[in-house]
């Protein structure tokens, strides 16, 4: 797929993720707040792209509240999940 894809939404204002409306395959280019982030990786409907960059040890926003903790440094584009995240809901 050729273009760029802006099928993401921030759910709350505060969020520091975005959420994908549609899957994106290697290659896709999306849109986070004017910064162009090229996908590296097959990623489904409803999956996270940090918004910004994300320090580890820094909270997760989805929906406005903290839904997690990167366990990682998170580069803006990059695919927010329990690889460089920790649940503060469930074991991961």
């Amino acid at each position: 797929m050729s273009g760029t894809l802006t099928r993401l939404v921030r759910i709350h204002a505060d969020d520091n993720v975005l959420v994908l409306t549609r899957s994106v395959h290697p290659g896709d280019a999306v849109e986070l707040d004017g910064l162009r982030v090229t996908i590296g990786r097959p990623l489904s409907l409803g999956h996270k792209l940090a918004a910004r960059d994300i320090a580890k040890g820094e909270r997760i926003l989805k929906y406005g509240l903290p839904i997690g903790t990167a366990t990682a440094e998170i580069r803006a584009g990059e695919h927010v999940h329990i690889h460089n995240m920790r649940s503060d809901y469930l074991p991961t």
